[in-house]
């Protein structure tokens, strides 16, 4: 999400540093800074805003060195403000950071107790304090001093520390937060992502977890954090400053797809705790006594949000045990609704921005009712408007059909519903803990769906001819059905309707014939065997059956393959290299309350692979805007 870019060689570094940082800003960020070894010792530049108020700044506080790191920050803790803004500093030491530190509470009050005083609200400035307490405590190295810091913190980081009293070098490192390095003549840099390396060089480095690395002049030297030497080749990039902004993707919604599993570890970081089996209410914008006090959720929303939100009622009403309702933005505000003071109104938005969504916001806190934001746009509108915010971390979308955004919402939603529920007591710590366990290993298994996007290319090329789509589900594969149904009208401009499974014989059945393809997402949950029959209804009325289904499911293999003609042969399997002729997209079979993230991903890739067959515009497409700000 934030932006990290180190340099050290012969040139002056403001300059480098600044161009980076700006090659960065499609990752989003509220503020920025700089760090640069002045020959004299480290001078600190910090601004809130864009970039271009840390240029000014520069106009007034020049920096010139060869060594220095810079930033741009997305507010994770702390509001957005010079003071939190990165660089941090303690004694000599300047630190840039991305991701969370999931222990920062309790090492903070370790540091107050030794008398520390922080500047700031960050969980970063910690880390600048450890490593600053390493030095002083007589670690001669700041790579050591880096070690033995990172040795003490719990989460996931990418940094990069110089030192006043080193200024010819940089120590990064990473955990689970990008890092790369890029290798020149007489220069070493380090960033969070390519695209800030290739006005310099080609010749990149990807760091792994657990890697620390001294950048000189003349090259990296990289180790493990236990000091151990480690080699790491280096590879020559060639894209163009385009492609390295979509990591090599062929759109941005290609790569924000394959971004799920990385989005959704990130909103999860630091807000739930396995051990007590509990989500933390600070994290999520709720405290215990407005819990207690809720009587009713409304879910206001609009569009693929209004999707997440669906599930999130399922997700409320059976963990939580509250009366639940999502309401959509638009109609809700003319509705003249009744709210109150017993009232949670949970409005969900991906850029915090939505007008309609807004609106009723304004209308149900005037009643008294207690807002909760759920967006991914810190500081947006939404929020600001709200008693609490609960920021998904999915980072910039840049694709117009939100993809990454509506995973991070479902992930939100799920966590309010276990906070929910073990507040009021009506989930059992058992309960809780069977949750929250899927939810931390559902990233894996998204993993393994994005990896077989090959096979949904290849059903989308049998269907890319198609005139109208069905989707098809139940519980909450019905919104998931919703959404990728939506997902394919957005992006390749084919009709496509959702319909809750058990609507389908109230009047959507006249419309399947020989040429409709029928999407069901049916996975191995308590919905199956409702779901499995309507299957059977479509195969019956010779549609074009695609399905959705757990890994390994034969009854649905042998449903679609039953006198089926050579026409679909997306999955493949039988043994000894035998076609079975079937449009199957597996996932991996997973506790039914994190479905919802398996299940919408083979969804999204036919969607993108079916647009991207016909041609169309697919981070653009026709008529339509990222952020409706208008009704």
């Amino acid at each position: 999400m934030c932006g990290i870019v180190a340099y050290v060689g012969s040139q002056d570094c403001t300059p480098i540093l600044v161009d980076g940082l700006r090659r960065l800003e499609y990752r989003g960020y509220d503020s920025a800074g700089l760090a640069v070894h002045t020959g004299q010792g480290l001078a600190i530049v910090r601004a809130v805003g864009k970039l271009s108020n840390l240029d000014a700044a520069l106009k007034k506080t020049p920096l010139s060195g060869t060594t220095g790191i810079g930033h741009t920050r997305w507010a994770t803790h702390g509001r957005p403000s010079e003071a939190n803004a990165h660089p941090h500093v303690a004694g000599k030491v300047a630190v840039v950071h991305n991701g969370i530190i999931e222990n920062h509470i309790a090492l903070r009050r370790a540091l107050e107790a030794k008398g520390v005083r922080f500047a700031s609200d960050t969980d970063t400035e910690i880390i600048a304090h450890l490593v600053d307490e390493a030095l002083r405590g007589g670690v001669p190295q700041l790579v050591d001093a880096v070690r033995a810091a990172l040795r003490q913190v719990r989460g996931a980081y990418a940094i990069a520390v110089v030192s006043g009293d080193a200024p010819h070098e940089i120590v990064v490192a990473k955990e689970a937060s990008p890092l790369v390095l890029g290798v020149g003549d007489g220069e070493t840099l380090a960033a969070s992502d390519v695209p800030a390396l290739l006005s310099h060089t080609r010749d990149v480095i990807f760091l792994q977890d657990g890697d620390v690395a001294v950048l000189r002049k003349d090259g990296p030297v990289i180790t493990r954090l236990d000091g151990s030497a480690v080699g790491r080749p280096s590879k020559r990039i060639d894209w163009s400053p385009t492609q390295a902004e979509k990591g090599g993707y062929k759109h941005f919604m290609l790569k924000e797809i394959h971004e799920q599993p990385r989005a959704v570890e990130d909103t999860l970081r630091g807000r739930i705790d396995l051990a007590t089996a509990s989500v933390f209410g600070e994290a999520i914008g709720m405290t215990d006594a407005l819990a207690s006090s809720i009587r009713r959720v409304y879910f206001v929303a609009c569009g693929t949000s209004a999707h997440a939100a669906m599930a999130g009622r399922y997700w409320v009403e059976q963990l939580a045990r509250l009366p639940a309702s999502v309401e959509i933005g638009s109609e809700v505000r003319y509705r003249e609704p009744v709210f109150g003071p017993s009232d949670l109104v949970v409005a969900v938005s991906q850029s915090g921005e939505t007008a309609d969504t807004l609106a009723a916001v304004k209308s149900a806190k005037s009643m008294g009712a207690h807002i909760l934001a759920v967006a991914n746009v810190i500081d947006s509108a939404i929020p600001r408007a709200s008693d609490g915010a609960f920021y998904t971390h999915a980072g910039p979308e840049i694709g117009v059909a939100s993809t990454k955004c509506f995973t991070t919402q479902l992930v939100a939603l799920l966590m309010l519903a276990v906070y929910l529920g073990r507040t009021r007591g009506s989930l059992s710590e058992t309960e809780a803990r069977r949750v929250l366990d899927a939810l931390a290993h559902a990233p894996h298994l998204m993993r393994q769906v994005l990896a077989k996007s090959e096979e949904v290319k290849w059903i989308a090329k049998r269907h890319v001819k198609a005139r109208d789509m069905l989707f098809l589900g139940r519980g909450t594969g019905y919104p998931v059905a919703l959404e990728g149904a939506l997902k394919l009208k957005e992006i390749s401009y084919i009709h496509a309707e959702g319909y809750a499974a058990g609507e389908m014989k109230h009047g959507p059945i006249a419309l399947i014939d020989d040429a409709m393809p029928v999407v069901v997402v049916c996975p191995k949950d308590h919905h199956y065997e409702k779901t499995f029959s309507n299957m059977q209804e479509v195969k019956a009325r010779e549609g074009l059956l695609i399905a959705v289904a757990t890994e390994g499911d034969r009854d649905v293999l042998r449903l679609l393959t039953a006198d089926a003609a050579p026409r679909s042969m997306s999955w493949r399997g039988g043994g000894g290299g035998a076609e079975v002729v079937a449009d199957i997209m597996e996932v991996p079979d997973a506790q039914p309350e994190v479905l919802p993230l398996l299940t919408v991903l083979p969804l999204q890739l036919l969607a993108y692979y079916m647009a991207d067959l016909k041609g169309t515009d697919v981070d653009q497409p026709r008529n339509l805007a990222k952020t409706v700000t208008v009704e």
